[in-house]
């Protein structure tokens, strides 16, 4: 076998757990040496124990995009955020780069799963939403692979939404996002009243704009500043609310009723415009792997069809040269009947020609014989018929005037010629006489 390079051997590697793998896996573990990046994306280990033994670990990932959403959810039905030594049912897609080797990368957290304890006693809001149900009601909503369209609801004089709105603006990726400022008190009595009069707004050019998700941010404040968002009214209006919610109000504090019940919370405005930018650059990646796939997906496609088509080939010529081979046979035993029929038929034939050659000579010879005998015959009888042979016996012949004498008109007187087998006589009738 020749050697590989590492690299040859780590694409074998990949291209065998791509093929062979399921896309997803649902998988238990513990969490370990978990934490998050200053991009926002998070690094762990799942890891299998058997009380205190590691029976098996893996490198894992939370892409920020992802983490958000996944994180959210968990706080809001758990009561607990993601931490070390937390049993979690995640799932998984397996991946294997060649420089980092063996991780997986998780897609979601089933919360459920996680719930070891009881959620400690919310806060009397908290705990009518619960009953409600409308707690996590607004992350019903899939986010689609980008949001391009967003209604923001914030003040016009606002620092946060000035920093938001530049940043989605000045992006360095050169992405656009379209985004109306739906106006909104952000603190004090009239507040909450304000923004569920901006969701109304919202709700009613959802359709004719086509708004993907809404926007409530605000550059943070003081604490009672906030509590306007930990108020039942707005909480059920964004639970309510058919669009999924993202919330950056811009605070350090334990999440308001308002971020518990958002599809998406993160802590500042600014976040919210680098989670909606990490989308674009998630979908851009992932539309690079999946081309990347493709390629290759279609490139060994080609290269499986390129080799049946060989085999096609070496098969079709194997079966055209047995075939031809065989028909060569065919053609061989047909000549060679068709030789020997022919020599069966010439030598039946000479033979015939040779019976009709010998009947033809009998028949000949009997032919000339009786022939001979014929012609035998008739020369005895022409000799016997001959004059001279007549005359040789004593008789003679007579003419008067060139003409035998028997055809003539013989008077006396008449001079006539008597011819003997030797002799001419010339004489002079005297007399005739009638018989």
């Amino acid at each position: 076998m020749s050697p590989l390079s590492i690299s040859q051997l780590t694409e074998q590697i990949r291209l065998t757990l791509e093929n062979e793998l399921e896309p997803v896996y649902w998988v238990m573990g513990e969490l370990a040496d978990f934490r998050q990046a200053p991009q926002g994306h998070v690094y762990f280990e799942l890891v299998e124990k058997q009380g205190n033994q590691v029976l098996a670990k893996i490198k894992a990932n939370l892409w920020q995009f992802t983490y958000r959403s996944v994180a959210s959810k968990f706080e809001s039905i758990t009561g607990n955020s993601l931490k070390n030594g937390m049993k979690i049912l995640a799932q998984v897609t397996v991946n294997y780069h060649p420089v980092y080797a063996l991780s997986v990368n998780v897609k979601d957290i089933d919360p459920s799963f996680s719930l070891g304890e009881r959620a400690r006693l919310r806060q009397e809001t908290v705990d009518r939403l619960t009953r409600e149900g409308l707690i996590r009601l607004n992350g019903r909503f899939e986010l689609p692979p980008i949001i391009q369209k967003i209604a923001i609801i914030s003040s016009a004089t606002a620092a946060g939404y000035g920093d938001f709105v530049n940043q989605i603006d000045q992006n360095n990726y050169g992405y656009k996002v379209y985004h109306k400022l739906y106006n909104s008190l952000m603190q004090g009595n009239e507040a909450v009243t304000s923004l569920i009069s901006a969701l109304e707004r919202v709700y009613a050019e959802v359709e004719n704009l086509n708004l993907e998700a809404v926007i409530i941010i605000r550059g943070g404040g003081a604490q009672l500043d906030l509590d306007c968002f930990d108020d039942y009214r707005l909480g059920a209006a964004i639970s309510n609310f058919p669009l999924p919610v993202f919330t950056g109000i811009g605070h350090e504090r334990d999440e308001t009723v308002a971020d518990l019940v958002a599809h998406t919370s993160l802590k500042t405005p600014t976040a919210v415009a680098e989670f909606l930018l990490s989308g674009f650059r998630e979908f851009e990646e992932n539309m690079g792997m999946v081309l990347q796939r493709l390629d290759r997906s279609t490139r060994q496609q080609l290269k499986e069809e390129e080799n049946k088509i060989h085999q096609y080939e070496l098969r079709t010529k194997s079966l055209a040269k047995n075939r031809i081979s065989l028909e060569g046979e065919i053609v061989k035993n047909r000549i060679n009947r068709i030789t020997l029929a022919a020599k069966n038929r010439l030598k039946i034939q000479r033979m015939s020609l040779e019976g009709l050659e010998t009947n033809l000579k009998k028949s000949l010879n009997t032919f000339l014989v009786k022939q001979k005998e014929t012609l035998e015959n008739r020369e005895t009888l022409l000799r016997q018929l001959d004059p001279n042979s007549i005359m040789r016996r004593g008789y003679t012949r007579t003419e008067l005037d060139g003409i035998p004498i028997h055809l003539s008109n013989a008077k006396p007187g008449d001079q006539i010629e008597t011819f003997t087998q030797n002799q001419k006589i010339s004489s002079s009738i005297t007399k005739i006489e009638e018989k």
